[in-house]
């Protein structure tokens, strides 16, 4: 459903109770979008804010699901403008809301910028927002940020997976059950976000093994299917990638 014709801001039940909202902008060739992702529930939940300058925007699509003032959790991956840039600007729209990320970022960003404290996810840790539960992974460096994180419903199996997969274009579907891989190593060719850290694997095998069905993915569609499968492969294509690079003769030895 389209939220707002001129921005092309657009808001889709992508799961059951998960609407993603998704405002393309024009800031590589070919366009990208930004996507929050509202959980409605008892206390509803808004994971990743979008840019301060698309405040009004996501607010208007988030409108057509839940009344704003209703919000009780919003969060994100890892501090950065795309994912927290309007959290003060919803703070105040949502005056009973709680901002969260993982406990490094509360510590090192969250707690300065937010206008009131907020929660500090550990490892592992569970909470409810009404009939689902949440379970927050820590997950540093991966894709990038020591102060990364992923959370993950448990009830429909939706992995809210940040900066995973992200994949290039304005006009993405809201869902696709076509690989996504094959894009997001196109965009990852462009310009090289990932922090590629020693625990890589091991983080994704970890998210794997919940077997997700859907990975709501930050920029582009939201993919549909055996999230196991396509993480196991984002980690042997990573892998892969590593292995040549530690191979290669360095210029001392060369």
């Amino acid at each position: 459903m389209i939220a707002n014709k001129e921005t092309g801001t657009r808001v889709d039940e992508v799961a059951a109770g998960i609407y993603r909202i998704c405002t393309p902008l024009d800031v590589i060739p070919g366009g990208f979008t930004v996507n929050s992702y509202l959980i409605a529930d008892d206390e509803p939940l808004l994971f990743h804010t979008g840019y301060r300058k698309i405040f009004p925007f996501t607010l208007e699509a988030i409108r057509k699901v839940v009344p704003v003032e209703k919000l009780c959790w919003i969060g994100g991956s890892h501090f950065e403008g795309d994912e927290f840039g309007a959290l003060n600007d919803f703070l105040t729209a949502a005056p009973e809301a709680t901002p969260f990320g993982s406990e490094i970022g509360v510590l090192t960003s969250l707690n300065d910028f937010a206008s009131r404290p907020a929660r500090g996810l550990i490892d592992g840790e569970e909470f409810s927002i009404g009939s689902r539960r949440m379970k927050w992974f820590y997950t540093p460096h991966v894709p990038h940020g020591w102060d990364c994180g992923i959370l993950f419903d448990l009830s429909t199996k939706t992995l809210l997976c940040g900066d995973l997969f992200t994949q290039p274009g304005a006009n993405m579907p809201p869902v696709t059950e076509s690989e996504v891989l094959t894009a997001s190593e196109a965009m990852r060719a462009m310009m090289d976000y990932y922090a590629h850290a020693t625990g890589t694997a091991a983080i994704l095998e970890r998210l794997a093994a919940f077997r997700p069905s859907m990975l709501a993915c930050q920029h582009g569609s939201a993919y549909r299917g055996d999230g196991a499968a396509l993480l196991r492969k984002l980690s042997a294509t990573i892998d892969r990638e590593n292995s040549k690079v530690s191979a290669a003769p360095s210029a001392m030895t060369a």
